[in-house]
């Protein structure tokens, strides 16, 4: 072998060693696990803020072992039967539904969009972080939908009425107007119940509807409207403070299963970060976002305690409906929770 083969033989040798020894690096510097997150909110959002804690949590607190990778604005999937087809898939790790959004696949979980239940934040977070979340979890475990409840955590405030034309005072005045709703049936049966007209329409179609007159009204958290510059269109608000906007966390079981214990505290203990940094936002923002509101011209309503009590009475018949749907066992233990927590404030 002649000297210049000789050379160029020893610098092939050299290039695949180094070449090997990159790949291997690479390699090793690689996540053995990654989470896909995925929401149908923007960066602005709660939701997002959330997602950013968990990501930093979960990534430092493995050392690289988990990488956290978030997906905004219905980037990875367009739709909640969509998103949680993927969970269940195992395509995707992560994704969050309201308590009306959960009803449309485990339809008990509506008992925590029961009108006027909660009061408060501090009684509301309590409630959801006790019996009603490990027993949410372990029967939708047990029905075997592929889907592990995290936790569940605050996603806008609180639902009030808002309208176009006609500010809403009383129930009365709710009579023969058409409201959005999700298409959760609790939703519609509330507002069905209040005299008005329920009109379900997605969150993506819900601005042009309220500029073409195809609905006159909403029940949202005042952030959302905000975010998603309802305020444009809708012109009123009633602080009724129907429901607690809570939001449930879903992790894909398949991959859940697959994840080595140390891992899964760690995403567990990742929620509660990812949970205070939600909340926290929502508590900190939604009185800036009434003042966007009535800067841009609209009027909020501040009901007394004897009108709180009349829409109150007013859906007096939900809690009679839910039990006809779905027994009562999970009212009682929504109803027992409040008292406990009650009790221990």
């Amino acid at each position: 072998m002649n000297t210049k083969r000789k050379v160029l033989l020893g610098i092939y040798a050299l290039v695949f060693v180094m070449s090997i020894t990159g790949i291997m690096r690479s390699t090793s510097s690689q996540a053995e696990f990654t989470i896909k997150a995925a929401i149908q909110a923007s960066t602005q959002d709660e939701d997002y803020v959330g997602l950013v804690a968990f990501k930093e949590y979960v990534e430092s607190k493995s050392e690289g072992r988990v990488k956290v990778d978030i997906y905004t604005s219905g980037q990875f999937c367009g739709s909640v039967p969509e998103c949680i087809s993927n969970l269940q898939q195992g395509v995707l790790e992560m994704f969050p539904s309201t308590a009306g959004g959960t009803g449309n696949f485990f339809a008990p979980a509506q008992v925590l969009d029961l009108p006027y239940v909660f009061t408060s934040d501090k009684q509301a977070i309590c409630v959801l972080n006790g019996p009603m979340l490990d027993k949410i979890r372990q029967s939708v475990l047990e029905r075997s939908l592929k889907i592990r409840l995290i936790g569940i955590a605050n996603t806008g405030g609180w639902r009030n009425f808002a309208t176009t034309k006609k500010p809403i005072h009383t129930p009365e005045d709710l009579k023969g107007q058409k409201i959005r709703t999700t298409p959760a049936e609790i939703q519609q049966q509330l507002v069905k119940q209040l005299g008005a007209n329920p009109t379900p329409i997605s969150w993506a179609e819900l601005y042009t509807a309220l500029a073409t007159g195809v609905v006159e009204g909403s029940k949202n958290g005042i952030q959302d409207i905000i975010g998603a510059k309802l305020q444009e269109h809708l012109k009123y608000i009633i602080l009724d403070g129907h429901s607690y906007m809570a939001t449930l966390w879903w992790f894909s079981e398949p991959v859940w299963q697959t994840l080595p214990r140390d891992i899964q505290s760690i995403i567990q203990e990742g929620f509660k970060k990812q949970q205070a940094a939600a909340n926290n936002l929502v508590a900190t923002e939604e009185e800036n976002s009434y003042k966007i509101f009535e800067q841009a011209g609209g009027t909020i309503y501040r009901p007394s305690v004897a009108e709180k009590q009349a829409f109150k009475n007013a859906a007096s018949n939900m809690r009679g409906w839910f039990i006809s749907e779905f027994g009562s066992e999970w009212l009682n233990l929504l109803e027992s929770s409040v008292a406990t927590c009650d009790a221990q404030q």
